[in-house]
């Protein structure tokens, strides 16, 4: 296997510094885990070995850490809006939206999760709550500054009618 590299801050070498070595060994950087692209690149990202378990469990094993760290931890708006995709992803529609709902109740200004709710009500053809969650999103994106989060919902919110 060849050296390979990934962006950071030491890329210059006008300043006489020479480039960050990385590992000979991707499997070793990764506690074990060899990690290829589609494609068969190798990737070198830092990243704990847990969160990388985290992407190579099934959907059940997910929902479950997920609910387990929930139960432990409950105002936690990350997981919390973890578990609403997850159910989103997996089709099921009305259980992801009581997890977007739970989330905006506890962190009103967790302005993805509206976006996000507006896309699942979107897949169940609920267009005018779709909407509706858009607003409320909008809101929240004016409120916290988030020009980003503004644009994408207004472009939705327009492309819905």
């Amino acid at each position: 296997m060849g050296r390979a590299r990934s962006a950071g801050p030491t890329e210059s070498c006008s300043q006489g510094k020479t480039l960050r070595e990385r590992p000979q060994d991707g499997a070793a950087f990764f506690g074990g885990k060899e990690i290829r692209t589609s494609h068969g690149t190798l990737i070198l990202v830092p990243m704990a070995v847990d969160m990388l378990d985290f992407f190579v469990m099934t959907e059940t094993n997910r929902l479950d850490m997920l609910t387990q760290f929930l139960e432990q931890n409950p105002n936690d708006a990350f997981a919390r809006y973890g578990l609403a995709m997850e159910y989103s992803n997996q089709g099921k529609i009305e259980t992801a939206l009581q997890q977007f709902n739970k989330l905006l109740e506890l962190h009103p200004d967790y302005t993805n999760g509206y976006f996000m709710a507006a896309q699942t009500l979107v897949k169940a053809d609920r267009t005018e709550d779709a909407k509706a969650m858009l607003n409320k999103g909008i809101e929240s994106a004016q409120r916290t500054g988030n020009r980003h989060a503004l644009s994408e919902m207004t472009s939705m919110l327009d492309e819905l009618g």
